[in-house]
C-alpha cells in the first residue's frame, strides 16, 4: 500500500524550493515515513533546522517546527528537549550548518549524549548561499570559493561525532532511500545523541563545478562510492581512497542521556533543600518555650 504522505505535509506550503532531482527531498521521505514507523505522534515531534538549503524542511511538514539562526539548531532543539524531555525532538542540518558555524554545539550536544537526533545532509558545499567551500568539501574540488580546487582536508563528520561522544552513528545516501529510512528509524528509536549523516547530491553548486552537473549521474556517483561495513574493513587504503563506509557505524547503549542525568541531579538537589528545611522545623519544635519576660504595670 502507497505511503500516505498528505498527513505529513503542509499543502499550503508548497510549491518548495529546492532545485529540481535535488536529494533533500529523499531525506525528508525517509524521515517522514520512519517516524510514522516509529508511531510518533506528530503533536509530540519538535524538527528543527539552521540555515541552508535543509531549514527549509521544517517548513513543509505538519508538527511542531523551528527555524532558527545559522548553527544553532542544535542549541534551540537542546533547550526544548531540556523544556519538555517527554517530546521527540529531530534537527537536519547541513555539512556546513552543522560542521562549521554549528560545529562547536555538535560536538557538546555529542559529549551531552542528549536524546536528540540529528540527520545531517552532507553535499559538500555550501548550496545555498552561492556555492563555498565547506569543511566536509574534498580536497581538490572546485567551490566558488576555490576556483583552483579546494586545498583543506575535509572532515569525517561521522568519525568526528563518534570520538565527540555520540552513541549512534551512521551513514547512508540519497540513492538508497529504502536503506536510509532503516537507519533514520534506528536513531529515532535510540536513547541518546543520534547522528545519521546522509551523502547527498548538489548539482547546482557542487555538480556544475565538478564536472557532474546532471542531477541523477551525481547521485549515482555518489552511490557508486558507498561500501557496506561488512566489506569496509577489508579494503586496503589505497581502496578505500574516495569511497566511504555506509551503515550503522557506532552504537552504545550504556551511556547516560543527558535529560535524564540533569533531572535525577535536580531532583536530588531539591530533595536535599526539603530535607533542611525539615530538620530547620524540627529545631525549632525542640527548643523550649518560656513566656515572655513581663514589666512593671504603671498604674494611675
Amino acid at each position: 500500500m502507497a505511503f500516505d504522505y498528505a498527513t505529513w505535509l503542509r499543502p499550503e506550503m508548497m510549491p518548495h524550493i529546492w532545485c529540481p532531482g535535488c536529494g533533500i527531498g529523499i531525506v525528508l521521505k525517509s524521515l517522514v515515513r520512519s517516524m510514522d514507523a516509529c508511531g510518533w505522534d506528530q503533536d509530540t515531534i519538535g524538527f528543527v533546522s539552521g540555515i541552508g538549503c535543509t531549514s527549509r524542511a521544517p517548513g513543509y511538514v505538519d508538527m511542531n517546527t523551528l527555524h532558527t539562526t545559522h548553527g544553532r539548531a542544535l542549541t534551540f532543539a537542546t533547550g526544548l528537549k531540556m523544556a519538555k524531555p517527554s517530546s521527540n525532538v529531530v534537527v537536519m542540518a547541513g555539512d556546513g550548518d552543522s560542521a562549521a558555524i554549528g560545529g562547536n554545539h555538535l560536538i557538546h550536544a555529542c559529549r551531552r549524549n542528549i536524546d536528540i537526533t540529528l540527520i545531517i545532509v552532507n553535499n559538500e558545499i555550501y548550496g545555498m548561499t552561492g556555492g563555498q567551500f565547506s569543511p566536509t568539501t574534498p580536497t581538490g574540488s572546485r567551490a566558488a570559493t576555490a576556483p583552483y580546487g579546494n586545498i583543506d582536508p575535509g572532515f569525517d563528520l561521522c568519525n568526528l561525532t563518534i570520538a565527540a561522544g555520540a552513541t549512534y552513528v551512521a551513514r547512508g545516501h540519497v540513492g538508497n532511500g529504502v536503506f536510509l529510512e532503516r537507519l533514520i528509524k534506528g536513531a529515532l528509536q535510540h536513547k541518546g545523541f543520534s547522528v545519521v549523516e546522509v551523502m547527498s547530491n548538489c548539482h547546482t553548486q557542487f555538480g556544475r563545478r565538478n564536472k557532474h552537473p546532471d542531477p541523477s549521474e551525481l547521485v549515482t556517483f555518489i552511490a557508486s562510492n558507498a561500501v557496506a561495513l561488512s566489506q569496509w574493513n577489508k579494503l586496503t587504503d589505497e581502496e578505500k581512497e574516495g569511497k566511504y563506509p555506509i551503515g550503522v557505524l557506532h552504537k552504545v547503549a550504556n551511556r547516560p542521556e543527558y535529560c535524564e542525568s540533569y533531572h535525577r541531579m535536580s531532583e536530588h538537589a531539591q530533595q536535599r533543600v526539603r530535607d533542611a528545611a525539615r530538620k530547620i522545623a524540627e529545631a525549632e519544635s525542640m527548643k523550649p518555650k518560656t513566656e515572655p519576660a513581663g514589666g512593671h504595670q504603671i498604674e494611675d
